[in-house]
């Protein structure tokens, strides 16, 4: 079976957080992210990793304090924000995605967006052939503007959620997935 086709996304309690990724093999990951398309060879996407528990531990909070400033008090739900701290300590690494956009820019913001998406898909895809379970989340914590502030950037980049990375624990179950009939996602123009 192809690559495509075994990777699956493993949250982060199927992720064995005692189980660290080696620097090295992070740095290859982030290399393969790094060749994604980018039109005019932007190169939009900016990686932040939290791959030390005291670090995933400050993220942790900062997410908490993000979710308690954009969520009015009748709308807060203690089990998101109760995840929200558990997330990033369950996974040994967590990158904040993130792509960086020029405002009236010759590259239009979606196209930046979706090369950073490519770089999340390369990311993945590596950390796959390399044994490391993954997983994209994007609660509105970690994609809003208020999470770029608190990673200490400006409003020319957006925030496009958490990368969770980690090898998954013995007792997880390798999550299945389907796809609808091809047939029905392809329209044939032949004239």
């Amino acid at each position: 079976m192809s690559l495509f086709r075994s990777r699956r996304s493993f949250k982060p309690v199927a992720m064995d957080p005692a189980r660290e990724l080696p620097r090295e093999l992070l740095t290859e990951l982030l290399t393969d992210a790094h060749w994604a398309p980018t039109h005019g060879l932007t190169q939009p996407w900016r990686f932040q990793v939290f791959a030390t528990l005291p670090a995933r531990e400050r993220l942790a909070a900062g997410l908490q304090l993000i979710y308690d400033a954009i969520t009015p008090t009748a709308k807060r739900d203690p089990a998101k924000r109760a995840k929200l701290a558990a997330s990033p300590r369950s996974a040994p690494v967590v990158i904040a995605l993130l792509a960086h956009v020029q405002p009236g820019g010759k590259i239009p913001d979606w196209e930046e967006i979706a090369a950073t998406s490519c770089a999340a898909q390369n990311l993945m895809l590596s950390a796959h052939a390399h044994g490391v379970a993954s997983y994209w989340s994007s609660p509105p914590a970690a994609t809003s503007p208020e999470f770029v502030r608190w990673l200490v950037l400006d409003e020319t980049h957006r925030a496009m959620g958490l990368l969770y990375l980690g090898y998954a624990s013995p007792s997880a179950a390798v999550p299945t997935s389907t796809r609808l009939p091809l047939n029905e996602r392809v329209t044939w123009h032949e004239v």
